[in-house]
């Protein structure tokens, strides 16, 4: 599956489009002068198989507790660049060495509500490695399958309530798991460029 899988993320990657936020469902947008922060978040896709890593963050987090997420977060002074970001936080919260990887290039950003300009990296994940959660981050590391999130019809729109507004969002089921929000915002986006 390598050459293929790399060949349609490649395709992807420079696919024509903007970047996405979680205002894309909604009538909101972020006010002018909100200081943004940079975030870097790692999309890494089994070389052989195709099924992409993502976590389910630890329930005792102050931001986004117990929700399914890509490895990565915000971007540090001494990183070099976005991508720099996104493969230090992958190896510290699920000890996935950078030279496990053949990284591919980055989707245009995404801006969450809560105030982050999150950058997916693409990457393939070249040699075995074993994931080992940062308990302090990460309650479980898990695989699922790229068929189930290259689909853009695998997604659904939904809607809850957040600081006493209802907003809108995507959502993909992944087995046990409730895809939500930002990545499922970035990985519908994905989908759509998959699909081109």
């Amino acid at each position: 599956m390598t050459a293929d899988l790399r060949d349609r993320l490649l395709g992807a990657i420079a696919a024509p489009g903007t970047g996405t936020s979680d205002s894309d469902l909604n009538d909101d947008r972020r006010p002018a002068g909100g200081v943004l922060r940079q975030a870097g978040v790692l999309a890494a896709f089994d070389a052989e198989t195709g099924a992409l890593w993502l976590t389910k963050r630890a329930s005792h987090l102050s931001q986004h507790p117990g929700q399914i997420a890509f490895p990565g977060g915000r971007m540090d002074a001494g990183d070099a660049d976005i991508t720099a970001t996104a493969l230090r936080e992958a190896h510290e919260e699920i000890a996935l060495p950078p030279d496990a990887l053949e990284v591919l290039g980055t989707l245009p950003a995404h801006v969450t509500v809560t105030g982050y300009v999150m950058t997916p990296v693409i990457a393939l994940v070249t040699a075995p490695f074993r994931p080992v959660p940062e308990p302090g981050e990460v309650a479980e590391v898990f695989r699922v399958p790229f068929a189930r999130v290259a689909d853009p019809a695998g997604f659904d729109i939904q809607a809850r309530q957040w600081r006493g507004v209802e907003r809108r969002y995507y959502t993909v089921p992944v087995g046990p798991h409730y895809v939500w929000g930002a990545t499922a915002r970035v990985l519908r986006g994905l989908a759509e460029r998959l699909a081109r």
